[in-house]
């Protein structure tokens, strides 16, 4: 009998995942994987990835499957990994996106070296992904979710061939709907718990993570057009985000947008909404699960951002050059860049210059 050790979140998907597993056959372990410190860890936390609730539910599912359940204490990785990124970005005048950090380094590294430990064949998730298998070139790669509206194969462009050989989506073949379906029938606790929406380690706005860890904060400054008029002041760039319109307290009878940030002299450069547009990005960072070719593909540039058509101009192993047929909104350093040839990712990587 192969061993699973499944990471437990508290919520339906992971909770089916493991009925799913066990109906299948496996030896299923559940494990709650504990991202903050026993003083950080605390109900307030409700949207956190280790709240007391949450580690709760996940031990209450695991009792009633009859199933080993077990918390791993990876707090310091996480804080090393994932959480510092995160401030290093922001202060680098860069967007990042921790929960594929996360995915990458945590749940499928180090909780894949975990579940090595305990002699486990696979890791497994609640992931609405699937894994494929060209035959031909002996490689995996990740596939959409079944679930349109749910699919998450977008952060899960960095894993490895190791790491894919190691794991298992046990709900990516299912519709939400039939996970909760699946979830009431067996009479879960979880089945109409509310999915998790945020970042887990941000409780109110992510710019307050940055000032409780980040060093040399940058203060005020200037907000200038593309022409250097000074149009207001920002409280400090490391608040903005390429193409934040909000928040600038700015009035135009067409809005503003932030369209650039130069960290170096401390200013926000803000235009109209036709300034965002590019119409090619540098990618740096890649990680390619199939073997790319100079063709069109589709891009994702955000998690919950559709597709758009774009031609790979150039490539290596590290970088790549993409061309957007019509130009797209907003493409941010720091943030990802998928590919996808049909449902398949073909690969990914990190956002890093931006032409027009």
């Amino acid at each position: 009998m192969k061993r699973v050790l499944l990471a437990m979140s508290g919520g339906v998907d992971s909770s089916v995942a493991a009925y799913l597993l066990k109906k299948e056959g496996y030896e299923v372990i559940g494990a709650t994987i504990k991202t903050w410190s026993s003083d950080e860890c605390h109900d307030d936390r409700a949207k956190g990835c280790c709240s007391i609730k949450d580690i709760g539910d996940a031990r209450a599912v695991s009792g009633k499957l009859e199933i080993p359940f077990y918390v791993l204490d990876l707090s310091k990785d996480f804080e090393e990994k994932v959480i510092q990124p995160f401030v290093d970005a922001y202060l680098d005048a860069t967007t990042p996106n921790p929960c594929i950090r996360c995915n990458t380094d945590i749940k499928f590294g180090t909780f894949l070296k975990k579940a090595e430990e305990l002699n486990a064949d696979y890791v497994a998730t609640g992931h609405y992904a699937r894994k494929g298998w060209d035959e031909k070139k002996n490689r995996w790669y990740v596939r959409e979710g079944r679930d349109a509206t749910k699919d998450q194969s977008y952060v899960l462009f960095g894993l490895s061939q190791k790491q894919l050989e190691k794991t298992l989506f046990p709900v990516g073949d299912y519709e939400k709907s039939s996970i909760r379906e699946i979830a009431e029938t067996l009479g879960l606790q979880v089945h109409n718990k509310p999915d998790s929406q945020e970042i887990c380690f941000v409780s109110k706005h992510y710019s307050d993570v940055i000032e409780e860890r980040g060093h040399k904060l940058p203060g005020k400054g200037d907000i200038v057009t593309e022409e250097g008029e000074v149009l207001g002041e920002h409280q400090g760039y490391h608040r903005y985000t390429l193409g934040q319109r909000r928040g600038l307290g700015l009035t135009d009878k067409a809005p503003y947008y932030v369209i650039r940030i130069e960290k170096d002299v401390n200013r926000i450069v803000v235009g109209k909404k036709d300034a965002l547009k590019s119409c090619r990005t540098s990618v740096e960072g890649m990680n390619w699960m199939t073997e790319p070719e100079t063709k069109d593909y589709q891009v994702k540039i955000r998690s919950r951002h559709g597709k758009s058509q774009a031609r790979l101009l150039e490539y290596s192993q590290n970088e790549a050059v993409l061309e957007f047929y019509e130009g797209e909104s907003a493409v941010t350093p720091g943030q990802a860049a998928v590919l996808y040839d049909g449902d398949a990712v073909v690969g990914g990587g990190w956002i890093h210059k931006t032409f027009s």
